[in-house]
């Protein structure tokens, strides 16, 4: 198999760079909450399969505990992923690559989520990788092909349940440009392997209810038409944004030419998953993120087609320069916003102090599992007190003595004997208020989950 493209000085020197700013930047809630994951390991989570627990488990292996070991494998997996999309057009559009893996790695959503860890660091890197395998399966048709695309699905699925819009995209492909190849067998193992590697997840899903299955797919169904027009150029705005204008200009531009030339696998894995996404629109809010995995397809589309290149100088210089002031703010926080201008800030800063800052006790708590996992880092012991903890292999033990919950609304009583309001607690940065949490002294009625061990 002929080797993969040299890797790009600038993609090294950002890679890097990630690296550094992935040091400096304060994990984010969510964050925090799949490194507990990464504590107690198993086959499936509540929220999301389980890759990025494993990610993380191997990172901090590496590099400690620290922000840097929870995100290490963040900037590699952007890496692996711009070298996978370089290689898939090198070979359709020799040259153009480079093009590709720049326009991607342009984007605001891509180059925060590289130095960022979450559910869809892996997804993004496994499913450019089935887009990359189904790439060579056009070129040759060595169907062979159809395994590697299919352990790269199966990988996907482990990593988060949006890749099953692997299934349609790839079917719409098939139909639209090669319906035969629906006769042969090679397609269906190639399937039947992805099921196989994200076996386990089905599995802890069929022992817990069905219980990720049930909290994701549930998403599905709203439809609110009253509000459909908001939520509509949410998604809009906000793609527009994260992709930034120039680049997200060129994009769509890419689509059309792509449209005109009949480059039918980067359209079905583009349009597919834009199609779900406004029909989701309907209903609920789109979250910003999860159009994530429309831009490696919709970048390879563009790229296989000549770009003016002082068109897209002015798109990458635009998108690098963004996504540069994006990671200064998140480092170090300096530039004056109102907080809720700053979605960083309140994401990210004020948590060492505030937990630091709390009155003793002989334990916390928190309901909300971000403010939680946050806690967990600066104190203990810290417990988690909501139903979804049921679903970790986290110790459960009743907490001693008198202890401190936080909550960002009405506390539930279930958990506890006793339970009195002592005050307010803020969250601030730089003399912001980032968010105000109540505070109630409590006596526990039962065991809780466990979220800190004593280092």
């Amino acid at each position: 198999m002929p080797p993969l493209p040299r890797v790009p000085s600038w993609l090294l020197s950002l890679t890097l760079l990630r690296l550094l700013v992935a040091d400096f930047v304060p994990l984010s809630p969510d964050e925090a909450y799949y490194r507990l994951w990464s504590t107690a390991l198993a086959p499936g989570y509540l929220d999301h399969p389980p890759m990025v627990a494993l990610m993380i488990r191997a990172g901090t292996a590496l590099a400690g505990d620290g922000p840097l070991g929870v995100r290490l494998l963040a900037p590699f997996a952007a890496l692996l992923g711009s070298l996978l999309l370089m290689d898939a057009v090198d070979r359709a559009a020799p040259s153009r690559g480079e093009a590709a893996a720049l326009l991607l790695n342009a984007t605001l959503l891509f180059g925060a989520g590289a130095i960022i860890i979450t559910p869809d660091t892996p997804l993004l890197l496994f499913w450019t990788a089935a887009l990359w395998a189904l790439t060579r399966l056009e070129q040759t048709w060595d169907r062979r092909w159809w395994f590697a695309a299919g352990l790269a699905t199966g990988l996907a699925l482990f990593s988060k349940y949006t890749a099953f819009l692997i299934f349609p995209a790839a079917l719409v492909w098939l139909i639209a440009a090669r319906p035969r190849e629906l006769r042969r067998w090679e397609p269906w193992a190639g399937l039947a392997l992805a099921l196989l590697v994200v076996a386990p997840d089905i599995a802890w899903n069929a022992a817990h209810h069905w219980a990720s299955y049930a909290k994701q797919g549930g998403r599905l169904f709203d439809f609110q038409p009253l509000r459909a027009l908001q939520f509509m150029g949410e998604l809009l705005g906000g793609q527009i944004g994260l992709a930034t204008p120039l680049v997200a200009l060129l994009l769509v531009q890419g689509q059309v030419r792509a449209w005109r030339g009949r480059a039918m696998l980067p359209l079905a894995f583009t349009l597919v998953p834009t199609a779900v996404f406004v029909i989701h629109a309907l209903g609920d809010r789109v979250q910003g993120n999860w159009p994530a995995v429309i831009y490696p397809s919709a970048a390879l589309a563009t790229a296989l087609y000549p770009i003016p290149q002082r068109r897209l100088r002015q798109a990458i210089g635009l998108g690098m320069g963004i996504t540069l002031l994006v990671y200064v703010q998140a480092a170090t926080g300096l530039m004056p916003l109102p907080a809720r201008l700053d979605p960083a800030a309140r994401q990210l800063r004020g948590w060492s102090a505030m937990a630091q800052g709390l009155p003793h006790a002989d334990f916390l708590a928190a309901e909300n599992y971000g403010v939680a996992a946050e806690l967990a880092l600066f104190r203990h012991p810290v417990f988690g007190a909501a139903p979804r903890w049921s679903f970790f292999a986290l110790p459960r033990a009743m907490p001693h003595g008198t202890g401190l919950l936080l909550t960002d609304g009405r506390p539930d009583p279930g958990f506890w004997a006793s339970m009195h309001r002592v005050g307010t607690v803020t969250r601030t940065s730089h003399g912001m208020v980032l968010a105000r949490y109540r505070l109630y002294r409590v006596t526990p009625r039962e065991k809780l989950t466990l979220l800190t061990a004593k280092k």
